[in-house]
């Protein structure tokens, strides 16, 4: 009885239809969600580049400022009574 149902079913041009569009729409949804996390990993790295850029320039800002320091108390010194500091 079952068999014969489904046998009926297979062989139905309707049922190879509906199965086609079937495929079709399921693959599509699989490309549409694979974009969306694809453009979510691109949206992460982009902000994650941007922090990273920031702490660089951050780091470079303190590494400029510590090469321009005095050497000692005695450039310091001369630095202040010069009114360069």
């Amino acid at each position: 009885m079952i068999a014969a149902l489904l046998t009926g079913l297979a062989a139905s041009p309707w049922t190879w239809a509906a199965l086609r569009y079937g495929a079709i729409a399921l693959a599509v949804l699989l490309f549409l969600l694979a974009l969306r996390r694809s453009g979510e990993r691109a949206g992460r790295l982009a902000e994650r580049l941007k922090t990273t850029e920031k702490a660089n320039d951050v780091q470079r800002q303190m590494l400029e400022a510590a090469a321009r320091r005095p050497r000692d108390r005695d450039e310091l010194a001369e630095r202040l009574r010069d009114g360069r500091f």
